[in-house]
C-alpha cells in the first residue's frame, strides 16, 4: 500500500493523488455522518424514549373517558306511596352549536336562528362572528319543538346534540338546600353550595376509561386486548328533610317576609332528640335551575346556616338555663328591677325603659327583662358564664352536611371587663346563626343533650353500600332537672309574656322572643330603626316533637318579634302538630 502511493504521488498531472485526497474526505464524511446517527438514535432510544413511547402509543391506541353519572338527591316524602322524592336530578336536553368554518354569512344565520333560540340577535351574530372555530356553544337546554324549528332551517353548519344537565324539580323552595351545579375555572362541571358544593366529590363518582389498540386508520382491533376501567357513578344522597313540611314553612315564611316588607328571614326545624333537620327555609330564594340569571351572588347564601347576627333576647334563656343548671337561680328567686343597670360608664335599662321592682326568674323571661338577665349572668360570674355559651354550642359551626356554615363570634366575653358578659347575657355583643341557636333549643327540650344537627339521612353508593347517618350527642351542657325548669319558665313566656302569638290550641309551647338591634357595617355602634326578630321554641314541652326557630330580618311596619316572628312560629306550629299527628296535652279554649 505505501508503494502504490509513493509511485502516484510521482505521476504526471497527479490525478492519483486528488483520488486519495477525495477518499480520505469520504472518509471522514462517513465517520462524521456515523457519529450523527450514533448520537441521534441515543437520544430518541435512551433520553427521549418516553416521549416517542408515548407518541406511538397514541398512533397505536385509543383512551377514551368514561363519565359517571352524578347521584341524585332526595327528600323523605312520608305521607306518599313512593318514601322519597327528588330534589335533584340529571336530564338531557337539546345543546345547539355551529361550526363555523362553513358559515358564509353570518348575519343571515344569525336573523334566523335567534328567534328560536330565544337569544339576542346581536349577541348571537358575535358568537357566529368567530372564524374558524368547529364548536361554538349557541344555546342550551333547548326544547324539542325550537330543535324542530332549527333543523327546519337546514343550515348545514349548525348542529345539534344531546347535553346532560342538573335539574331540581322543587325549584326555589329547595334551592338553598340543593346549591346548584355550575362550572369551575377548567370549564368542569362542580357543585356549588348546599348539598351540591359540600358533597360534591361523592355525587360526582369517579371518571373511567377503556383503552385499545387500533389500526393505521384508527380503527380498534378486536382481538388485541383492551384495558377497561368502568366509570363509578356518584352516590344517591337521601335527606332528612320531609317534603310536605319544607314546602310548608317556606311557603309562610316567603308570605311573612312580604307582609312585613322585610328584606329576608329564615325558618329552621329540627328533632329535638336526633338533631335531624325537617326544613331549613331562607328567603330571599332563587331557581337553582336558572343559578346563571341571579344577580346578587349573595342569594346563594342560606340565611339558616350562613349569615350571623345578634340574637337578642333568645339569648335569655339560655342564660337562665346556666343559671339554674348552676344552682345560682331558681325560677322564683327574685332581685329588685330599677330599670337600669349602671356597669362603669355604661347604662343598659329594658327594652321598654321599665322599672318594674321586686321580679322572679320566671318573670324575667315573661317581660324579657335586660336587667333580669344581667342579675342572673351576674350570679354566674364572667368564666362560668363563658363556659356554659361555649358548651351549648355557640362560637363553633355546628358542621351540618352543608356548604358555607359559619361559626358566629362570641370573642367579646373573653375580653376583660363586666360590660362584655352583661351584653351577651341579654344576645348583644356575640353573634350566632339559626341553626346554632336551634340546636341550643333543642338542648333545652330534650334533657340538657346537645345534638348535632343533620341533614343527611343515607348515602347510597353505586356499589349497593348504604351509609346512614346515626344521631349523635355532642355533649351534656345541663341536667335534666335544669332542662325541665326552664322549659316551664319558657311555657309562661307563651301563656302570659311576649309570645303568645306563637302558642297553639290545645298544646304547652315554649319559648321566647328576641327582638336584636342590627350593628353597623363598621362595627361602631347599631343601625337606628332596624331590627331582627326571632323566636325559638318547642312542643309539647313535655315531650316536644319539634323545635323551631323563625326569624324575619328589618320588618318595616313592626318593631318587637311578637308581632313578626312570634306569628310565624304560631302558624307552623299548629300544621306541625296537626301533621306530626300529636295528640294536645291540655283542654283546648
Amino acid at each position: 500500500m505505501a508503494v502504490r502511493f509513493g509511485i502516484a504521488r510521482h505521476r504526471p498531472g497527479g490525478k492519483a493523488e486528488v483520488s486519495g485526497s477525495r477518499l480520505l474526505f469520504l472518509r471522514v464524511a462517513m465517520a462524521a455522518l456515523l457519529l450523527v446517527l450514533v448520537g441521534r438514535l441515543f437520544i430518541i432510544q435512551v433520553l427521549s424514549h418516553d416521549h416517542y413511547a408515548a407518541l406511538a402509543t397514541d398512533q397505536h391506541y385509543l383512551t377514551e373517558k368514561l363519565f359517571p353519572e352524578r347521584g341524585a338527591v332526595y327528600v323523605s316524602n312520608p305521607r306518599a306511596a313512593e318514601q322519597k322524592f327528588p330534589i335533584a336530578v340529571n336530564k338531557s336536553l337539546a345543546l345547539v352549536y355551529a361550526d363555523t368554518r362553513g358559515i358564509d354569512d353570518s348575519a343571515a344565520a344569525a336573523k334566523a336562528l335567534a328567534p328560536l333560540l330565544g337569544l339576542d340577535e346581536a349577541e348571537l351574530l358575535a358568537k357566529l362572528a368567530a372564524k374558524d372555530d368547529p364548536y361554538v356553544p349557541l344555546a342550551r337546554q333547548v326544547s324539542e319543538e325550537a330543535v324542530n324549528r332549527v333543523r327546519a332551517l337546514g343550515l348545514a353548519s349548525v348542529h345539534i346534540t344531546a347535553e346532560p344537565f342538573r335539574y331540581y324539580p322543587e325549584g326555589a323552595a329547595f334551592s338553598h338546600l340543593t346549591g346548584f351545579v355550575g362550572f369551575d375555572a377548567a370549564g368542569q362541571r362542580v357543585g356549588r353550595y348546599g348539598i351540591e358544593g359540600f358533597w360534591n366529590r361523592e355525587l360526582t363518582g369517579k371518571v373511567g376509561y377503556i383503552e385499545a389498540e387500533t389500526d393505521p386508520v384508527g380503527r380498534w382491533i378486536g382481538i388485541a386486548e383492551r384495558d377497561l376501567r368502568p366509570a363509578t357513578d356518584g352516590a344517591e344522597i337521601l335527606l332528612t328533610i320531609d317534603r310536605n313540611i319544607q314546602y310548608y314553612a317556606c311557603e309562610k315564611l316567603a308570605a311573612a317576609v312580604e307582609r312585613h316588607g322585610a328584606t329576608g328571614g329564615a325558618v329552621v326545624i329540627l328533632e329535638p332528640k336526633t338533631g335531624a333537620v325537617l326544613a331549613l327555609c331562607g328567603y330571599p330564594n332563587f331557581d337553582p335551575n336558572a343559578y346563571s340569571a341571579v344577580k346578587d351572588m349573595r342569594a346563594f347564601n342560606d340565611p339558616a346556616i350562613f349569615y350571623s347576627y345578634e340574637p337578642g333576647s333568645i339569648m335569655k334563656a339560655i342564660t337562665m338555663a346556666a343559671a339554674l343548671d348552676a344552682d345560682k337561680v331558681l325560677p322564683y328567686t327574685t332581685y329588685n328591677d330599677e330599670g337600669v343597670v349602671k356597669i362603669g360608664p355604661y347604662s343598659i335599662r329594658n327594652s321598654d325603659g321599665k322599672a318594674n321592682g321586686i321580679q322572679t326568674m320566671t318573670q324575667v323571661l315573661e317581660k324579657s327583662l335586660n336587667t333580669g338577665a344581667i342579675f342572673a349572668a351576674d350570679r354566674l360570674g364572667p368564666k362560668l358564664f363563658r363556659q356554659y355559651v361555649e358548651a351549648f354550642g355557640f362560637g363553633a359551626a355546628t358542621g351540618i352536611e352543608l356548604d358555607s356554615e359559619a361559626a358566629g363570634d362570641i370573642s367579646s366575653i373573653s375580653k376583660k371587663g363586666d360590660i362584655w358578659t352583661a351584653t351577651a347575657s341579654f344576645g348583644q355583643g356575640i353573634t350566632t346563626t339559626p341553626i346554632q341557636m336551634a340546636a341550643a333549643y333543642a338542648a333545652l327540650a330534650n334533657g340538657g343533650k346537645l345534638v348535632k344537627p343533620y341533614v343527611v339521612k343515607e348515602i347510597r353508593r353505586s356499589d349497593g353500600m348504604v351509609v346512614r347517618t346515626e344521631p349523635q350527642v355532642v355533649r351534656q351542657v345541663i341536667t335534666k332537672r335544669a332542662s325541665t325548669l326552664v322549659g316551664g319558665m319558657l311555657v309562661r313566656v307563651v301563656e302570659n309574656g311576649h309570645g303568645k302569638a306563637a302558642g297553639v290550641n290545645g298544646y304547652y309551647v315554649a319559648g321566647k322572643t328576641g327582638t336584636a338591634q342590627i350593628s353597623k357595617a363598621n362595627g361602631q355602634g347599631y343601625e337606628e330603626n332596624a331590627f331582627i326578630g326571632s323566636f325559638v321554641g318547642y312542643a309539647p314541652v313535655d315531650d316536644p316533637a319539634f323545635v323551631m326557630l323563625t326569624k324575619i330580618d328589618r320588618p318595616q311596619d313592626v318593631i318587637f318579634a311578637e308581632s313578626s316572628a312570634a306569628p310565624l312560629f304560631g302558624e307552623i306550629a299548629s300544621f306541625l302538630l296537626q301533621y306530626l299527628q300529636i295528640p294536645p296535652d291540655r283542654p283546648a279554649d
